[in-house]
């Protein structure tokens, strides 16, 4: 009895329960290896390459575009803690330059995202330095109309209701402001150098020479133009220009027209998006001032998580338009398909970290105004689900422009922002008083269409007639 009872323990069917325990592990790896070589077989050759080149690209233009981000951002720091009031005129005064000079300059600088991007890719190096020189002058020409607005600020917001006081220093950090220009590409170096600075002139005018929110403009100002001279240095010192810049030639005069016509739905494409979330700044500016100051500090959080896609919507536009400059079809459509991969495995990650409400306790220290901080707290607990769309729409905006399809781009943000997420976050806002937790669901029901449209679009769109269309437009401009 015993022997039968050992062999039942020891064999199954006849076998030896080792010899079956081997066979089942024998047989896993097989199937897990052939999971792989199937996987594998789907991957393209060279996607390990791609995405390291996008990480390269991504990385660097996530630390610059947060370093020019944070100039503003440390000057509603420290005016935070001088009160509401101070920080509702920071606010205010960064929303009206946004809307009337920065958003229009950069909407414009963005033609330059395409056709620099797919000049180079055909290796018509000159070429890049004259389109750059058709930027400046066009940039220049696009100043003073700004100016105009800037000039006239104060009348404009006492008109729309906003409180006298944030009025008046609103204007006077206007009069600081007006000949601030952002830097497109600065280096990390001279960003960190830029807001080591910006940071300690802050200190010195608010805490030791008393000057108020007019001494945080004048630091903000002094930043801006130590950022914009550093880098001109750094660049004629590292001869960095030398295999673009043939010297200002006369050709810098000429196809204006093809210019324009990709500067102005950029222009559309990127004011249509961000006028909205500025807009949102002056209606909670209507409710009161701890809304307008929470409004403030959500969209500093919220645009530091944006540089996470914002670095792969670069990446993928630069990458994009190359291959396509290059005539590489295929590359181009790698791209697109890994950046959008890429991105959002990073943002998932950031924006539902973010929406943890328990870990913005940090605000307490920065903020002077509890009610801001609580309200502040409210809104990013469903933030994560914005951000998600939100990446989505940004980097497939990336790839819609280095295509040079930015006309497409300006519609779909139109249709989106304007007919449906304002009137579904102003109803909620307003007529449910929901405040501004109302603004940022109709924001998520707007980059959730728009993300939608956009991967239909990239899906859709004829990759081989782009490809010819950017190469007979190189081949008929070359220099």
């Amino acid at each position: 009895m015993e022997t039968d009872s050992i062999n039942t323990e020891t064999q199954i069917n006849g076998y030896p329960k080792q010899d079956i325990s081997h066979f089942a592990q024998s047989n896993s790896r097989i199937i897990c290896d052939e999971c792989r070589r199937k996987i594998r077989s789907l991957l393209p050759v060279n996607y390990k390459e791609e995405i390291i080149e996008l990480l390269k690209l991504a990385g660097p233009v996530f630390t610059s575009q947060l370093m020019i981000f944070l100039i503003s951002f440390i000057s509603t720091v420290f005016c935070g803690h001088l009160g509401k009031t101070e920080l509702a005129g920071v606010a205010l005064a960064i929303t009206v330059i946004n809307v009337t000079g920065i958003s229009i300059g950069s909407g414009l600088a963005s033609a330059c995202d395409t056709l620099i991007s797919q000049t180079f890719g055909s290796n018509n190096l000159k070429r890049v330095g004259v389109i750059l020189q058709r930027g400046i002058l066009i940039l220049l020409l696009a100043c003073f109309p700004c100016w105009a607005l800037l000039i006239n600020t104060e009348p404009i917001l006492l008109a729309v209701r906003q409180s006298p006081s944030v009025a008046a220093f609103l204007y006077q950090l206007q009069g600081l402001y007006l000949q601030n220009q952002g830097i497109i590409w600065p280096q990390i170096i001279t960003g960190v150098a830029g807001n080591v600075l910006n940071a300690l002139i802050n200190y010195i005018f608010l805490y030791v020479l008393d000057l108020g929110v007019a001494g945080s403009a004048a630091a903000n100002a002094i930043s801006q133009y130590f950022l914009a001279v550093i880098l001109f240095l750094f660049i004629r010192c590292m001869g960095l220009h030398k295999a673009t810049w043939g010297g200002w030639s006369r050709d810098c005069l000429q196809e204006w027209g093809a210019f324009i016509c990709l500067a102005f739905p950029s222009m559309i494409m990127l004011c249509a998006e961000w006028w909205t979330y500025e807009i949102g700044g002056f209606l909670a500016g209507l409710i009161s001032e701890v809304e307008l100051g929470a409004q403030s500090v959500v969209y500093e959080l919220t645009s530091i998580m944006y540089m996470f896609p914002l670095g792969f919507a670069v990446a993928a536009g630069v990458r994009v338009g190359n291959a396509l400059g290059a005539g590489n079809t295929e590359q181009a459509k790698l791209t697109a398909k890994l950046s959008l991969v890429c991105g959002l495995s990073v943002d998932c990650v950031t924006g539902f970290s973010l929406s943890d409400g328990e870990e913005l306790y940090w605000l307490c220290n920065s903020l002077s105004c509890r009610e801001i901080v609580l309200r502040v707290s409210e809104v990013m607990v469903m933030y994560g689900f914005v951000h998600l769309f939100d990446a989505t729409s940004a980097i497939t905006g990336g790839i819609v422009r280095g295509a040079g399809k930015q006309l497409l781009g300006a519609l779909c943000n139109i249709v989106g922002y304007y007919f449906v997420g304002f009137p579904i976050g102003v109803s909620l806002m307003f007529a449910l008083n929901m405040g501004i937790i109302g603004l940022w669901i109709g924001f998520f029901g707007c980059v959730f269409l728009q993300s939608l449209f956009f991967i239909i679009l990239i899906c859709k769109l004829d990759w081989k007639k782009v490809t010819q269309e950017v190469r007979h437009f190189n081949s008929s401009t070359s220099i």
